[in-house]
């Protein structure tokens, strides 16, 4: 029996081998754990972060809506770098729940993906 870590790793690495990030196009990563949720926008190429948001410190009333508000707010940081288009990276997570709350937030902000 494959374990939960196992089965997301697999399924990350065939999305990495599919997906990108370059300065004009950058990757928005996700990360979610028990406790939080975590986004970060990336240029492979150059191997940099450009940008990143958490939810350490964001008060909702629960965490598909601080997911929401995550999203919000890598949506402002990224726009203000002059990022309007990304490629989304779910990290082996299903798209549904917090992640999807994120990416939505996130398209509804004025991210492209």
């Amino acid at each position: 029996m494959v374990s939960k870590i196992a089965r997301r790793n697999k399924i990350k690495t065939r999305i990495r081998g599919k997906i990108s990030g370059t300065p004009e196009r950058p990757r928005m990563s996700v990360f979610r754990s028990n406790k939080g949720i975590y986004v970060q926008v990336i240029d492979d190429l150059a191997g940099n972060t450009l940008c990143a948001a958490s939810s350490k410190g964001i008060e909702a009333a629960n965490k598909t809506e601080q997911s929401a508000k995550v999203g919000e707010a890598i949506a402002k940081k990224a726009i203000e770098k002059g990022i309007t288009e990304v490629v989304f990276d779910r990290n082996g997570y299903l798209f549904h729940g917090r992640v999807k709350s994120l990416a939505d937030a996130a398209r509804k902000a004025g991210l492209k993906f």
